[in-house]
């Protein structure tokens, strides 16, 4: 009976610590806000999209369902050809950027186009870049400068190979055989010139 009686009473309180704390408000969402573009500019990325909640939970109501969805995506804008590109590189102590003592005065000289610099996190580098001191710089991870010089531009007056922000493309060492190996971009800067112990477009 005291057992019966303490259940009942248990009961009881339950009901007061529910009928207390006022009616169970269940969770409110607002709607989908829109997607989020693709996170890869080229080849398989994901995008998302996100709701607020407009009334929280309360006094036991329903919970808030998910808050956030996210799905797969492709992207494949104009930049992809340049994607595609796989840039040759050399060290930097091989810049062109000199006088010809051959030429002839009334030759005309090629217009000079101004350097630019490519900021990249190499992301992998084969077994073979092992070999050579200068190809030891490009190890996994490491970030590096490249140089793009005038006699390296294509009529886009840019380098091949120079790599797309956020996306990885490939490299190869154009003098060290099965060196070769992917980074992506980081930034680039205008009229620039890399220091010592970087590297050039060819």
């Amino acid at each position: 009976e005291d057992v019966a009686a303490g259940r009942k009473g248990k009961k009881t309180g339950a009901r007061i610590r529910r009928g207390g704390g006022g009616k169970a408000i269940d969770c409110v969402v607002g709607s989908w806000g829109p997607w989020s573009s693709c996170t890869s500019s080229c080849g398989i990325g994901s995008t998302e999209r996100s709701r607020q909640v407009s009334v929280p939970p309360r006094n036991g109501g329903t919970p808030c369902p998910d808050l956030k969805q996210r799905r797969g995506c492709f992207g494949n804008n104009a930049i992809c050809s340049t994607a595609k590109e796989v840039a040759k590189i050399l060290p930097n102590s091989f810049k062109r950027n000199f006088k010809d003592p051959w030429r002839r005065p009334h030759m005309l000289m090629k217009e000079e186009k101004a350097s630019y610099c490519v900021h990249l996190q190499v992301k992998q580098a084969s077994a073979a870049c092992r070999l050579k001191l200068w190809t030891v710089r490009l190890m996994r991870e490491t970030a590096v400068c490249v140089e793009c010089q005038s006699d390296a531009m294509a009529k886009s007056d840019r380098c091949g190979g120079d790599g797309v922000r956020g996306t990885r493309t490939f490299w190869s060492a154009a003098s060290v055989a099965g060196c070769h190996g992917s980074w992506i971009r980081q930034f680039s800067s205008e009229r620039c010139q890399c220091s010592d112990n970087s590297f050039l477009f060819v």
